[in-house]
Formats: C-alpha cells, sequence, structure tokens
C-alpha cells in the first residue's frame, strides 16, 4: 500500500494523469524532461534525443520556496489506519513518519507478514527484516534475521544514527538491539505454531530446497547436497503469493524524503535467508533530488536487480514515475518472467505511479494514496504488465 498526494485519479491510467500534470505543474515547469518513451514488447522507459535532464529541485535552482504535497507511500493494505499520514501532517519528520507507520504495522502484525507470530521459518522461529533510508544524506540503517526484538524499523534506525554500520544482521543484531535498549520477547506465538505443525504435516511443503537429496518435494530432510545438480522448478507456494512487505516512501513539503520496510519474510525459509526488504536499493530506495521506490514480492529474486534503485535512477533521468516502475518490473522480468513483485515510485514533486508483473492469482496491484486534500486514503491499483 502505499499513501501519496496526488492530482487526478489512477484508474485513468497513469501515463495520461503524469503528462498532464506535466504541463500544469508550477514545480515540473523548473524541469527538462526528455520525451518518455516505452517500447511496446517490454515496457521499458528510455530517453529520447532532446535536452539534457536538470533534476535539480526548482527552489534550489531559483531561491523560490515550492510548497510540494505530502506524501507517504507504503505497500501493507492495513497501514490504512497507521498514523504515519498523521503524523506527517503535524509536522514529524520523514524519518520520523516513517519509522511510526512501519512500527505500528510491525506491532499490529499487517497480514501476518510483519512482525511477530509471522511466517515462521523451517525450524519453526520467526525473524525479521527492516530497513531505513534518508533520502537527504544518504544514511540507512537495517536489520536481517533480527530475533526476539518486535521493533525491527527501530533497531534498524538505531543502526543508521548509532553506527557507522548500514546492515546487521542475526543474533548480534539481536544482542545489539538490546544494547540499544530495545526489549527482549519471544516472537514465535500459537498462530506461527500452528503454520510449523501444518507444514511438518504436509511432508513440509512447500520448501525453497534445491539440488539436495533428499527430494525436497517429498521429504523434510535433513538435506544434503546433490552429487550432481540440476534444474528444480522454484517452489512457490500460497505464501509466497500472499507474502506482502510494508514499504514506504514519505515527502514533507520541504522536499525531504525517507523511506523505509518491515518483513518478516517467507514462511518456511530456510534458516538465515535474508531477503531483499533490507537490501538498500533492492527492497526501497530514496534521494530527495529524484524520487523514492519500495519493492515487495519474491525478494530472493527481486534483490538481484534492485529494481528500487533502478526505479529512482530512470526518475533522476527524467521517466515519470510510472514509467520508472514499469522498466523496474520490466527489467526482472526479462530475466525471470513468471516472478512475483510489484513496486510504486514517487518523484519530488509528489507524482507517483506503480507497476505490478503479472502471473496466475496476481493481475492487479493494490496501494493506498493519502493526501491534505481527502479526509481519508484512498485505494489505488494498476494492472500487472
Amino acid at each position: 500500500m502505499f499513501f501519496f498526494k496526488f492530482h487526478t485519479s489512477c484508474q485513468n491510467g497513469y501515463k495520461t494523469k503524469v503528462s498532464r500534470e506535466r504541463d500544469a505543474h508550477p514545480f515540473l515547469s523548473c524541469r527538462t524532461f526528455p520525451e518518455t518513451k516505452l517500447s511496446s514488447n517490454n515496457a521499458e522507459w528510455t530517453p529520447t534525443a532532446g535536452p539534457k535532464v536538470t533534476a535539480t529541485p526548482c527552489d534550489r535552482l531559483t531561491g523560490v520556496h515550492v510548497t510540494r504535497p505530502l506524501l507517504c507511500v507504503c505497500v501493507c493494505v492495513c497501514v490504512v489506519r497507521l498514523p504515519t499520514w498523521s503524523a506527517l501532517q503535524s509536522g514529524a519528520s520523514v524519518l520520523d513518519a516513517v519509522e511510526t507507520g512501519c512500527a505500528r504495522c510491525e506491532a499490529d502484525q499487517c497480514n501476518g507478514s510483519v512482525g511477530f507470530g509471522g511466517s515462521p521459518d523451517e525450524s519453526g522461529e520467526t525473524t525479521l527484516d527492516a530497513m531505513i533510508m534518508n533520502g537527504d544524506t544518504m544514511e540507512a540503517g537495517a536489520v536481517a534475521d533480527l530475533r526476539r526484538i518486535k521493533n525491527a524499523i527501530g533497531v534498524a534506525r538505531a543502526v543508521m544514527e548509532h553506527t557507522d554500520h548500514t546492515l546487521l544482521v542475526g543474533e548480534s543484531a539481536s544482542v545489539f538491539a538490546e544494547n540499544m535498549g530495545f526489549i527482549a520477547e519471544d516472537l514465535t506465538t500459537n498462530k506461527s505454531v500452528n503454520i510449523l505443525s501444518e507444514w511438518l504435516k504436509g511432508n513440509c511443503q512447500p520448501n525453497y530446497r534445491k539440488n539436495v537429496l533428499p527430494d525436497p518435494s517429498a521429504s523434510c530432510g535433513p538435506y544434503k547436497p546433490r552429487a550432481t545438480a540440476r534444474r528444480n522448478k522454484r517452489a512457490q507456494g500460497a505464501n509466497e503469493r500472499s507474502h506482502d512487505t510494508i514499504g514506504m516512501v514519505a515527502l514533507d513539503r520541504d522536499g525531504h524524503m525517507a523511506a523505509g520496510t518491515s518483513t518478516n519474510g517467507l514462511t518456511h525459509k530456510v534458516p538465515g535467508r535474508v531477503g531483499d526488504s533490507p537490501i538498500v536499493g533492492a527492497g526501497a530506495f530514496v534521494d530527495s533530488s529524484a524520487g523514492g521506490a519500495a519493492a515487495t514480492g519474491d525478494g530472493d529474486i527481486m534483490m538481484r536487480l534492485l529494481p528500487s534503485y533502478l526505479a529512482v535512477e530512470l526518475m533522476r533521468a527524467g521517466a515519470d514515475p510510472s514509467a520508472a516502475c514499469k522498466t523496474a518490473i520490466s527489467r526482472i522480468k526479462r530475466h525471470y518472467s513468471g516472478f512475483f513483485g510489484a513496486i510504486i515510485c514517487a518523484n519530488t514533486t509528489g507524482h507517483y505511479g506503480a507497476a505490478c508483473n503479472k502471473v496466475p492469482g496476481f493481475s492487479q496491484f493494490h496501494f493506498m494514496v493519502s493526501n491534505s486534500e481527502s479526509e481519508s486514503p484512498l485505494m489505488e491499483y494498476v494492472d500487472c504488465l
């Protein structure tokens, strides 16, 4: 889900909306965009010949202050009631707003895919991944395979603000969190125990093993490497398709941007697995001079092509958010045609877009839009490519 400032209904189509706004928006008039060009074959954006793109915000060029819309982007439907938007409206920093929204989703166990008690690994343990990024300074903090600590996004911010590192993982990340004052708690719930029990009864299906013996499609292991590797069709069970990460991109009236993610990962993942959410450029990326993006889906595949980073760089080069999102998805689709994933993008003016890869059971991607002109968040959607 996402919260954005928007001007035209998404149902009219992003391409039409953005082209109209480009002519009318006073902030955009201070930027030079090459013509947007989408290939009919792969929906990838390429700049056409034209003036050099200037990505510098209008007020930084002229010294004139431009009032920007408030914007917050998020990938989790349950965040409709999260305090992120109210935090931005009340003047909180974009970092505070992102952290507050992700933390609430962690506490509320949004859709079972964020926070404690969901998505147990093969051993039955729930572990958390999270990341937060400052679009002004390009600082970021992240945790992965975090155990015993419910507030993963808070620990990620502590990594950013109290260390010179970007990512801490596993048990050591948990010890760091405890040293920073976070409370150690059991992340297991009756629900996660039942999920593990049913999985074991079902012969550990689905799982994410390959090229091992005994046959992972019919056994729980323990596993050993096969002497001869063979191609296995990657398991895609219902849990993966229903997996949803919370990912936010926030923009305030002064042009400051931030991004954040939080998730408990894939259900039945191999212990120690790290997904795309805590990886800068994969789960999310933001630069206050260009825009921000956040992704959700099959993180093991998506993290290989850094879709969030690619989308932001495309916006920096002049692509509108919709074209940037489509290109990021198409780039992954070129190598993994059946991957499950979606991405949202927002630029420095509050314009936004989204894209997803069409696979059986997933033909539309829904997200939320909030702005200072509407009394409540509005649900938007895009048809998948």
